[in-house]
């Protein structure tokens, strides 16, 4: 499946900002089964110094300088991206246990750094306990890691307004509700807790309008998703928000830890007084 993809953030400041520094994460990263084929980024003011690269992740990253006084700032970024489906179905039944997979771990350095709490995605024991009912002894790590995905899905409601980015999850499990990224880093939690390596996945969802009814420009949004490194199986991507195994329809902008090491756009500014973020994502399919 071919998508362009845009991602269009305006902040509003009530005073003029003298200096701003972004680090943005706004570029499709390439992975087996992803190809970004273009990307194009504009910005206003124009930033006096404008650079790239990758993250300690792994994941596209751009540094913008913008010196010019401005009360307005906008960051328009797009991409075209082809996801492609995976060469082989998943059985989640044939995956191997999950306690063989922890003992696993100590020799995957690059999986065992995910398996450690970290500021958005601190588990307790209470998390670690609603875990256990899905990851029973000697279960297969992928059955398991569904189970509790569509656990989720089914005792958590989705309700925008309720939390935040900085919202603990000891606060999303005692409330039952949220949103993407509460899920994403509740279940990652919920992994952890037992040891096993999971990481926090940022980034969009082609969403369906209801029948009959067209589109709406800038309707899309962001999206979060999370994925298990399940030995043999490698890294595997679950949605709670949504009890699937995500496959065309999830773009993937880039993974870390969880949301800090990837939020779409980060920084600081000299000035500017109070503000505000209007944010517009367009995910539109090409062709299959």
């Amino acid at each position: 499946m071919i998508y362009d993809i845009r991602h269009k953030t305006t902040f509003t400041y009530e005073d003029v900002v003298s200096v701003a520094h972004h680090v943005l994460h706004l570029a499709p990263r390439v992975h087996p089964r992803q190809t970004c084929l273009e990307t194009a980024l504009i910005v206003d003011p124009t930033p006096a110094v404008d650079s790239g690269g990758d993250d300690y992740f792994g994941n596209p990253v751009r540094y913008l300088t913008v010196q010019e006084p401005h009360e307005e700032l906008i960051v328009d970024a797009r991409a075209r991206v082809e996801v492609r489906p995976a060469a082989e179905s998943l059985i989640l039944a044939a995956s191997e246990p999950w306690e063989a997979v922890r003992r696993r771990l100590g020799d995957e350095l690059q999986a065992y750094e995910f398996s450690f709490d970290s500021p958005y995605a601190l588990g307790n024991d209470e998390v670690q306990d609603y875990a256990r009912q899905s990851f029973q002894p000697g279960r297969p790590i992928l059955e398991a890691a569904m189970d509790l995905t569509g656990r989720i899905f089914r005792e958590f409601e989705y309700r925008g307004g309720v939390s935040d980015v900085s919202t603990p999850v000891r606060e999303v499990f005692a409330m039952r509700k949220g949103v993407c990224q509460d899920f994403a880093h509740l279940q990652i939690a919920c992994l952890r807790s037992l040891g096993l390596a999971a990481r926090y996945v940022s980034g969009y969802l082609l969403t369906h309008p209801p029948e009959g009814k067209e589109k709406l420009v800038g309707s899309d949004a962001s999206h979060a998703w999370l994925a298990v490194w399940a030995g043999s199986a490698g890294w595997v991507d679950f949605d709670p928000t949504n009890n699937l195994v995500p496959t065309v329809e999830h773009i993937t902008l880039g993974w870390g830890r969880d949301y800090g090491d990837v939020s779409p756009i980060n920084g600081f500014i000299v000035g500017g007084g109070s503000h505000q973020v209007s944010v517009a994502v367009d995910v539109s399919a090409l062709r299959e």
